[in-house]
């Protein structure tokens, strides 16, 4: 279990296969590099170096007090690729795509192209996605229920890491400012939005509430590959 340190914190990152370098960045509360590494990542580890990491707070990756706006977690990306001397692709999905963006807004010299999963744009928003305004007992037992069934088998097969990811899910929600961070992060602007001059995939599934978010990221984003498919938030 490799940790990093970036940024005052100490990181869980995981790498597969070999080849020009992909980095996926997971969304939050019950997202980590878990959600890619038995999911998308092997497929893409045929031909690529695939590099994942716990977000700060997230799977085994330190607990963090604070920094769960965009900007920072951007900050996080870039650290934890300081290392990678040529242009990456980066593939985000949820928070984590509102994460990929900002980053290849702030360095487009460094993104080859960019693939964006579920980004909660308005008018979807990231509050209405997971019911995030709510802060109490029962939320951490209702973000596992909205989990596709095949992940929440696998949290409920195992005791500690189900225990794992309710302690998780309680230090986040009731002890850190990540929802106060989310409540304050800024709109993307479509001005904004079209200084992105990668090659970019928006992806979204026909039964997300994300999904008119999407429509508005294929007319704003200059030549952007934009494509539905059936499934819900959990694409991947």
């Amino acid at each position: 279990m490799p940790l990093v340190a970036a940024n005052g914190l100490k990181f869980h990152v995981q790498e597969l296969g070999s080849g020009r370098p992909v980095v996926m960045v997971h969304g939050l509360l019950i997202g980590s590099l878990a959600s890619w590494y038995f999911t998308a990542a092997p497929a893409l580890a045929r031909g690529h170096r695939v590099r994942m990491f716990d977000l700060r707070g997230h799977g085994r990756s330190e607990r963090a007090a604070s920094g769960y706006d965009v900007a920072t977690l951007a900050g996080d990306l870039g650290a934890l690729t300081a290392d990678l001397d040529e242009p990456f692709d980066v593939v985000g999905h949820s928070w984590g795509a509102l994460v990929a963006m900002q980053f290849a807004l702030d360095h487009p010299e460094r993104v080859r192209r960019l693939a964006i999963v579920e980004a909660p744009m308005p008018p979807s928003s990231a509050l209405e996605m997971a019911s995030f305004m709510a802060t109490d007992e029962s939320l951490p037992a209702r973000l596992l229920d909205a989990l596709p069934a095949p992940l929440r088998e696998q949290v409920a097969s195992g005791r500690r890491q189900a225990e794992r990811l309710m302690k998780s899910l309680e230090y986040l929600l009731l002890e850190s400012s990540l929802l106060a961070d989310v409540r304050a992060e800024p709109e993307l602007s479509n001005d904004a939005l079209g200084q992105l001059r990668c090659r970019t995939l928006s992806v979204y599934g026909d039964r997300s509430s994300c999904a008119p978010g999407g429509e508005r990221l294929s007319r704003a984003i200059p030549g952007v590959r934009h494509l539905v498919l059936r499934g819900g938030h959990y694409l991947h």
